[in-house]
C-alpha cells in the first residue's frame, strides 16, 4: 500500500470524532481497531439480533461495516473543511458471515480532491480460523464548503 499523507494534520481525532458521530456503528456495536492514513480497521462482536434466517449475520450489515470502512480510510485523507458522503458501492459476498467476531479492513487505492476510490475485505473469525467473506469496492465524495453565489449573498442581505 502507498503511504497517504492526510491533508488534515488532526486526521486521527477528526475520523475518530466522525465515527462516533454515527449512531449506526454504535448499534451494530462496531468499533475501530486501527487508524492510520488512508487505511482503517474497524471490528464487531457477533449478535444474534443481527442475523438472517439461516443465522448467518445478514449482508445488509456485513455491507454496513465495509462501506464505513471505507469511508473513514477515505475521509482520514481529506482536509478538515470537508465532510464525507459515499456515491457508489459494489459488494461482492464470498462465504456465509459465520463467526464470533468480524472484521472490516479497507484502504484508499486513488484519493482525489473531490472523489475516493476505495477497496475493503470483511473476514470472519470462527473457531479460531479467519474467513474472508466479502469485498466492497467504494467511491466517496469530499463534501467541501461551498463559496456563496453572489446570488446567495444578495439575498442574505434582503
Amino acid at each position: 500500500m502507498t503511504a497517504f499523507e492526510p491533508k488534515n494534520p488532526g486526521y486521527r481525532a477528526a475520523a475518530i470524532a466522525m465515527f462516533d458521530g454515527q449512531p449506526a456503528m454504535r448499534t451494530l456495536g462496531i468499533v475501530i481497531v486501527r487508524l492510520a492514513p488512508g487505511e482503517v480497521e474497524l471490528a464487531m462482536l457477533h449478535a444474534p439480533a443481527f442475523t438472517q434466517q439461516n443465522g448467518f449475520i445478514h449482508a445488509g450489515i456485513i455491507t454496513a461495516g465495509l462501506d464505513n470502512a471505507c469511508g473513514v480510510a477515505a475521509y482520514s485523507l481529506m482536509p478538515p473543511e470537508a465532510d464525507i458522503l459515499t456515491v457508489e458501492f459494489k459488494t461482492t459476498l464470498l462465504a456465509p458471515a459465520r463467526g464470533e467476531r468480524f472484521v472490516f479492513k479497507a484502504e484508499v487505492v486513488k484519493p482525489g480532491r473531490t472523489l475516493t476510490f476505495c477497496e475493503a475485505k470483511a473476514f470472519a473469525e470462527h473457531d479460531g480460523k479467519t474467513t474472508l467473506i466479502a469485498t466492497m469496492t467504494g467511491t466517496l465524495m469530499a463534501m467541501l464548503p461551498r463559496p456563496a453565489s453572489s446570488h446567495e449573498v444578495r439575498a442574505s442581505r434582503a
